[in-house]
């Protein structure tokens, strides 16, 4: 067995990910809003102070001749660090703004992060297209399918650079992964069992009251239908996230976390299209409260000559993700109880794999591990990456295409749950259900006259 070591991983990993993922493709015809040279300044925007979207900016000011500009939030008590933490670092402070537009209308602006809830992900991403800026937007990308079509038709219309917070897609494990499966040494995959199984505890209504004075509730609802403001919907303090649980702002666990593990799946058995059928089981099974996603659900995909499973749970304490010594060591998880690991299974061998560092091994029948690649986080990569090719015109790691089918496959298992437990047969050109018109309304949202989804990008 050929050793991987530590200094071989980290050769691949800051170098030549790009290239191994999309062949260093240039997009032709591609105009910034300015000509960047290598060594310009690139000027960003951030649109959602909250925690994870301080964590993505934080990251990419830390890649070389970045700055801020603007942060905007309509939470007025959001993002006053990350402001301080700029005016340190870049000698001045980035103005606050609550209309994400008067970012889209700077000239100066190259790009924005956009970690905003995941209602606001696609709308914002259309419009800083169609204003000419490039893009970085955390997963899940989407709401709904339809809004993945018209994210991709805006970024190709545009000829926009638009990164998907989907980090894995820049970790060497993953196409070092593709590689050993496509070299036939596992023999023909025939069964692909992904599993989310986190913890987390049941949610509780509270009433509908005024709205604090530090929130513009409307514009936090955007797209999404007009409901008095809750706090059991968003969260109107500094942290918290209970628009997790309702429909119209999230798809549940399985798009907040488990979509890193089914696109880290997708990219190691090839990046496959759309599945042939999808049969999602589950519901409120463990808290029996009152919030709308799921705490349980179990999956099924058919892509026609391999199944592909998905367990997500929000109940589970006892399995836990990857911890630092994995992700940053010559260590694998304890796999039979890492909540996000990826089982492989051909018809020789079987490989588990493990996401944001987790890396991946292959067993023989006799329990023998045969082959191996360590992993490491790839957050700061999927960010260097992004302003490289901000610079370069060239795909990011995170393409549209492939954030798009693997959205898909979280929306999919969502709607077989939403109407009652039904396995559901798609066709892939036509993004419609075969066999179910309910199914097929959950398709497409009815968004508010001024926040609606354009047709035409």
């Amino acid at each position: 067995m050929k050793e991987i070591t530590r200094k071989r991983f980290l050769s691949q990993s800051g170098k030549g990910i790009a290239g191994a993922a999309l062949g260093g493709v240039v997009l032709s015809g591609v105009t910034p809003s300015r000509v960047l040279g290598a060594n310009d300044r690139v000027v960003l925007g951030l649109i959602g102070a909250g925690g994870r979207g301080k964590v993505d900016a934080k990251g990419l000011a830390e890649q070389e001749n970045v700055e801020f500009k603007y942060v905007c939030d309509v939470n007025d008590l959001r993002g006053h660090d990350f402001i301080k933490d700029m005016k340190e670092k870049q000698g001045y402070a980035p103005k606050r703004v609550i209309e994400m537009r008067d970012i889209f209308d700077d000239k100066d602006v190259d790009g924005v992060l956009i970690a905003t809830p995941e209602h606001w992900h696609a709308l914002a991403s259309i419009w800083a297209c169609q204003a000419g800026k490039d893009v970085y937007v955390e997963k899940c990308p989407t709401l709904t399918i339809h809004e993945g079509r018209k994210m991709v038709e805006a970024v190709r219309k545009y000829k926009r650079i638009l990164q998907i917070g989907t980090q894995n897609r820049s970790g060497a494990y993953g196409y070092s992964a593709r590689e050993y499966i496509q070299s036939g040494k596992l023999g023909k995959v025939v069964m692909v069992k992904c599993y989310n199984t986190l913890n987390g505890g049941p949610w509780s209504p509270k009433p509908d009251q005024p709205a604090p004075k530090t929130l513009d509730w409307d514009r936090w609802l955007g797209p999404a239908p007009y409901v008095p403001f809750n706090p059991g919907r968003c969260s109107s303090g500094a942290r918290g996230r209970g628009w997790q649980q309702h429909w119209n702002y999230c798809g549940g666990q399985l798009a907040d976390d488990g979509s890193h593990v089914l696109d880290l799946a997708r990219l190691a058995i090839g990046d496959p299209g759309q599945p042939k059928s999808v049969f999602c089981a589950g519901g409120r099974i463990a808290y029996k409260d009152e919030r709308e996603t799921p705490d349980v659900q179990s999956i099924i995909y058919d892509y026609g000559d391999f199944a592909m499973t998905m367990d997500c749970t929000e109940c589970i304490p006892y399995n836990k993700k990857s911890n630092n010594e994995v992700r940053y060591g010559d260590k694998f998880p304890y796999w039979p109880q890492n909540s996000t690991r990826i089982e492989i299974y051909g018809t020789k061998r079987m490989m588990y794999l493990g996401r944001h560092g987790g890396g991946w091994q292959v067993y023989e029948e006799d329990g023998k591990v045969v082959d191996f690649d360590y992993g490491y986080k790839p957050d700061k990569v999927h960010e260097k990456n992004f302003i490289d090719c901000i610079r370069s015109r060239k795909d990011p790691n995170g393409v549209v295409e492939q954030g798009h089918l693997s959205a898909c496959v979280v929306h999919l298992a969502n709607i077989s749950l939403r109407v009652g437990n039904k396995q559901l047969y798609f066709d892939a050109e036509k993004e419609r259900f075969t066999n179910n018109e309910e199914a097929n309304k959950l398709l497409k949202l009815a968004y508010r006259e001024k926040f609606r989804i354009p047709e035409r990008v």
